[in-house]
């Protein structure tokens, strides 16, 4: 049995206007100046707005950008052209509980959107992915196999360079045969939504893997059950794949596995073996290293941008105090410096090019400012701004932000990102403690509309990278595992005693706030550091982890999450905060989104109802339509205001 008819996104047309000039004739505007706005002029509002155009994408010619946008509290998909005469600004709405995770041009004239819902089977609620071909003038969609799909299909394994609307995917054909569970590799037309089978599915295949011509090189077997992984390759399209590795995930086993097949047969893969991600050349099909490519001292790197034709790199990406991107392309490199001396002391981002890489979209911002969008054709030499990121903020610079380093009580070193109200000195400040989700993340130097909302409040805002942070290698990683709750906790505490030594903060007058995993954290204060801090707000925390664990045991690799979460967490009930709720001396706030995919809003109804029962304070706050990432602006100022006053009660700036 096949998932029939799941939604459909909304087709109507309708006028919008980006803050741009689209007449490539005109003068090429200089980079904007930033100004300094006095604190406290900014409303929370201008901190609950969503980016002007999230994840801009330019087509593969250069003359347009694909986005999306929310206006009127609405989410649209839009299309806007950078050259005169060139048409209308297309725009689709989105369906209010569809997830649209992503979207891509595929060539000039197409682009393909990935959807996600949940959706009741059987009984059992599911989340559903599907892709969804839309012209670039958005008057016309194609379902790309919709009605012979199970639960995931949208996972894009290469794009056509040739400027033809092909892709291969890899999706799930049916829901009840495994036969139909395994994914199966489809070529696909996205324009006519015709596609036809590559590979067929095989048994514990869920990975496939293309190379940059298309030829579908690679997949990877993994059982949840025997936690037992294999590596199956070959050449080209016309061989029969061979098992040429082999891995026990009971032993921490892990096999090397290539991201760039290179055009003289050997490959390119991101390793761990000398205690960071790095990356190395590979011969294949040993899969040996070779020589190391990238070198960044005391960091991971991120991820690779792959050249023009897929089969080598342009870039590595990676984060120390803020993200980069080190360009191997000579060229590009040399545009990136001019444009970093252009604009500094802010940042250069460029996020999108077309297909022979002259014209670009680049992001100007800075931990201080959310920032603005600039394109630059190269043929004319400058950049041309195109929108503020926030037009309510537009340029100015807000509160001070720089990263620091405290010893944690045993000693280990944790790297923290802290923002200064801008102002108020930094001396004696009230302060907020704000963990990040994950856990397995990290902040870095970036604008953060929510740290920066609190400064303009008055409060300091401290975002420490505790151990069991990603970014910092293998060995500070694994720092973090059993510590949840723990020494994770320490970590978190340890930020407040070092800045009140600095003179940075006061003791007296410091909570901690949260999402996520970061919400978990704020919930564990409340039960087990009462004495350190006034209170604490929860947004998508978890609050239960033997709850959490069945709930992931929905998901594909349940088994394989179980064991990640038993590393994390060996006592479940110990550090769960929900069965503390009698300990807890301070008042929280909680705040959960019912659409929330990744935390069920059920986590946060457990902890209330615990808090109530033992008689504790509690606010709690229930948004219906809100989800994990804040993606809608009114869910955005709920929080914020609500926060701010549950803040000013409990621990007034």
């Amino acid at each position: 049995m096949t998932i029939g008819r799941m939604w459909m996104l909304g087709a109507s047309m309708a006028a919008l206007v980006l803050s741009a000039s689209t007449g490539r004739t005109q003068e090429p505007a200089k980079p904007a100046t930033p100004g300094i706005a006095k604190p406290g002029t900014l409303p929370v509002e201008a901190f609950a707005a969503l980016p002007e155009m999230e994840k801009p994408s330019l087509s593969p010619d250069g003359t347009r950008i694909a986005g999306k946008r929310g206006l009127n509290g609405k989410q649209y998909l839009v299309v806007v052209p950078l050259i005169k005469d060139q048409g209308k600004t297309a725009v689709v709405p989105l369906a209010e509980k569809v997830d649209v995770n992503w979207w891509r041009w595929v060539n000039d004239d197409w682009l393909l959107v990935g959807l996600g819902a949940k959706q009741v089977i059987q009984g059992e609620e599911y989340y559903v992915t599907r892709m969804l071909g839309i012209s670039a003038d958005m008057t016309r969609t194609t379902r790309i196999d919709w009605d012979r799909s199970g639960f995931r299909a949208d996972e894009v394994l290469w794009v056509a360079r040739d400027g033809s609307p092909r892709i291969l995917f890899a999706k799930q054909t049916g829901i009840y045969s495994m036969e139909d569970v395994y994914p199966s590799v489809f070529e696909a037309d996205v324009s006519t939504g015709k596609v036809k089978r590559i590979a067929s599915g095989q048994p514990d295949v869920w990975d496939w893997y293309a190379d940059g011509q298309g030829q579908l090189r690679m997949g990877i077997r993994y059982s949840d059950t025997t936690r037992q992984k294999s590596l199956l390759y070959r050449r080209t399209n016309g061989e029969s794949f061979q098992t040429i590795a082999r891995a026990n995930g009971r032993k921490d086993e892990s096999i090397l596995v290539p991201s760039i097949f290179r055009a003289d047969g050997t490959a390119l893969a991101i390793d761990d073996s000398d205690g960071f991600d790095s990356l190395y050349e590979v011969t294949l099909p040993d899969l040996k290293l070779g020589r190391k490519v990238s070198d960044l001292a005391g960091y991971d790197i991120d991820g690779i941008i792959a050249n023009e034709t897929g089969d080598d790199i342009s870039a590595i990406r990676y984060t120390d105090q803020y993200y980069h991107d080190a360009w191997t392309d000579a060229r590009i490199k040399d545009l990136q410096a001019q444009v970093d001396k252009a604009v500094a002391p802010r940042r250069a981002e460029i996020i999108s090019w077309n297909r022979q890489r002259t014209r670009f979209l680049i992001r100007v911002a800075g931990p201080t400012t959310p920032g603005a969008l600039y394109y630059w054709d190269t043929e004319y030499g400058n950049m041309q701004f195109l929108a503020w990121d926030n037009p309510q903020i537009r340029g100015q610079r807000l509160s001070p932000v720089r990263t620091l380093r405290y010893p944690a009580r045993d000693g280990t070193q944790i790297e923290a990102v802290l923002t200064l109200p801008r102002g108020r000195g930094d001396r004696n400040l009230p302060l907020i403690v704000m963990p990040h989700g994950g856990p397995f993340a990290r902040d870095a130097e970036s604008w953060d509309w929510w740290s920066q909302y609190l400064a303009e409040l008055g409060y300091a805002v401290i975002q420490p990278n505790y151990r069991g942070s990603s970014g910092y290698g293998t060995a500070f990683a694994q720092k973090g595992q059993g510590e949840w709750g723990l020494k994770m906790q320490d970590d978190l505490d340890d930020a407040v005693a070092w800045l009140a030594a600095q003179g940075i903060a006061d003791s007296k007058r410091v909570c901690m706030v949260g999402a996520s995993y970061g919400g978990y954290a704020a919930m564990r204060a409340a039960q087990r550091d009462g004495k350190l801090y006034r209170c604490a707000v929860s947004y998508a925390g978890v609050s239960d982890l033997q709850s959490m664990k069945r709930y992931d045991s929905r998901f594909l690799f349940g088994k394989t999450r179980a064991d990640w979460l038993h590393k994390q967490a060996p006592d479940y009930h110990a550090v769960s905060p929900r069965f503390g709720a009698a300990s807890m001396t301070m008042p929280l706030l909680i705040v959960h989104g019912k659409e929330d995919k990744r935390v069920p809003v059920d986590q946060s109804r457990m902890m209330v109802a615990a808090l109530k029962a033992a008689g504790k304070p509690v606010r709690y706050i229930e948004q219906p339509l809100a989800d994990h990432h804040f993606t809608r602006s009114e869910d955005r100022l709920e929080f914020l205001k609500a926060m701010a006053a549950f803040l000013a009660e409990h621990n007034p700036a």
